[in-house]
């Protein structure tokens, strides 16, 4: 499927790798149900029940994002079918002309009897290496994964179930009289057959597989058979979960029998809730962001907001040059020191957000921040305006370096926040496998790190 006419670069590189680590572990335990909190649009969920017929339901607290979900899922389900009928069209024209180029290659070989050709050795059919037809997982983070769940000790499971199916067979192209049937070669072939029948029920399931967009505010607490009536054994996944939301996400997957792993990438670390983070202030919350483990808890562990704005940072993006919006900040330092002085505001709830792209010009950034903070803009002069930017212009190299010493410190803090979730699944009793896995490319995903966990099989 083209995935890139559907979603930017970005999302297809994460739903691409994620979706694929989920239907490993899915074959693995035998699942077909998968639920994927803070579904947003829909991407990962639509993906995971299009390409590999599995039964998603998306929970999303927006009902925008759930019907933006439902009429984008109908549009992919529309232009599937033709993407999938090109696909096959694509690969049985590329089979054709291989075997074909072979028998160009080969022409003296093919002129010869019946006999020879069987007795032909095998060694010689091992010329043309395998990789140029199959693809190689050896060195892919699944496989690492996989590597470590056969270790498990669980009940064991099919060894067709821990290995992918290769998109094409060297075996498949050659003329049925081209090598001698050995026991192991014949055992082959039957392997490349039966993966031929798991891969066309595999499409014919996806052409009727569901995916389901539910608008549900999903907490810790949460009662998963009230919002999905046939709730069964499941994987809980999460791309890029907000806030709190990837904390909740651990919490389901340890307290639900029905939830047999989980795979959450989490992000908006600003959004955290923080349990010690201002103990002056009566609140009755229980659960919250951070910190989860125990460790952290005794400790009385306490990031702060600016640190965790800092975590949220792309050290690899600035390392490979993307850089900091170094003029965007210090606009909006400046904007913050004016608002103080003219205003005497020193703390809002509101936000100016990301209006600095559709801004020409210094004035016309603070104008347009102070209409939309409804403060009167009448108040201040151009030539006000004006004076404040000056005054700080040369003052811009110490903003740079101070936001770059932030950007060399986020992996710090991301990493605390991400060990505190991992330490707090390796406190709990029932979880046989737990890591932290890199998943995507980090320039193109900063929000790179699944935290992985998988259950004890009964």
């Amino acid at each position: 499927m083209k995935l890139i006419e559907f979603m930017n670069m970005k999302k297809s590189h994460e739903v691409q790798e994620m979706s694929e680590l989920i239907c490993s572990i899915a074959d693995y335990y035998g699942i077909k149900q998968v639920i994927d909190l803070g579904s947003g649009k829909g991407y990962l969920s639509s993906f995971l029940s299009l390409m590999y017929g599995l039964k998603v339901y998306g929970l999303d607290s927006s009902n925008t994002n759930t019907r933006g979900a439902k009429e984008r899922n109908r549009k992919l389900k529309k232009h599937w079918k033709h993407y999938h009928t090109q696909s096959r069209a694509d690969v049985n024209g590329l089979a054709f002309k291989m075997a074909k180029d072979r028998k160009v290659q080969n022409g003296v070989l093919y002129e010869a009897d019946t006999e020879k050709v069987c007795n032909n050795s095998p060694a010689n059919q091992d010329e043309i290496p395998a990789s140029d037809f199959s693809p190689d997982f050896s060195g892919s983070v699944i496989s690492n994964i996989r590597k470590q769940v056969e270790n498990l000790q669980t009940e064991p499971q099919g060894e067709e179930n821990l290995c992918f199916e290769n998109a094409f067979s060297l075996v498949d192209f050659l003329p049925i009289n081209a090598i001698e049937h050995t026991s192991s070669q014949i055992a082959y072939r039957e392997t490349c057959e039966t993966n031929k029948g798991r891969r066309k029920m595999k499409s014919k399931s996806s052409d009727c597989s569901v995916y389901s967009p539910l608008t549900s505010l999903i907490t810790a607490d949460s009662e998963l058979h009230d919002i999905i009536h046939d709730l069964e054994d499941c994987l809980m996944v999460g791309l890029h979960t907000c806030g709190d939301l990837a904390a909740n996400t651990l919490r389901i997957f340890t307290s639900k029998s029905e939830v047999k792993g989980v795979c959450s990438v989490g992000c908006c670390y600003h959004l955290l809730s923080e349990e010690f983070e201002n103990q002056h202030k009566e609140c009755t919350q229980e659960k919250w962001g951070f910190p989860m483990c125990q460790y952290l808890k005794e400790e009385r562990w306490c990031c702060g907001r600016n640190a965790r704005m800092s975590a949220c940072l792309a050290l690899e993006r600035v390392a490979v040059g993307q850089g900091l919006p170094t003029e965007s900040l210090f606009y909006r330092a400046v904007l913050q020191d004016i608002i103080k002085d003219c205003y005497g505001i020193t703390k809002c709830d509101q936000h100016v957000g990301k209006i600095y792209s559709k801004c020409s010009s210094f004035l016309d950034y603070v104008r347009k921040s102070l209409k939309k903070l409804g403060l009167d803009e009448c108040k201040l002069s151009e030539k006000n305006i004006m004076e404040y930017y000056e005054k700080y212009k040369p003052r811009m190299n110490e903003l740079e370096a101070f936001n770059m010493l932030k950007v060399v410190l986020a992996p710090c803090i991301e990493t605390l926040i991400l060990l505190d979730r991992l330490c707090y699944l390796k406190e709990q009793e029932d979880i046989a496998w737990s890591a932290l896995v890199k998943l995507f490319d980090p320039v193109k995903s900063p929000r790179c790190y699944a935290v992985i966990a998988l259950k004890k099989q009964q």
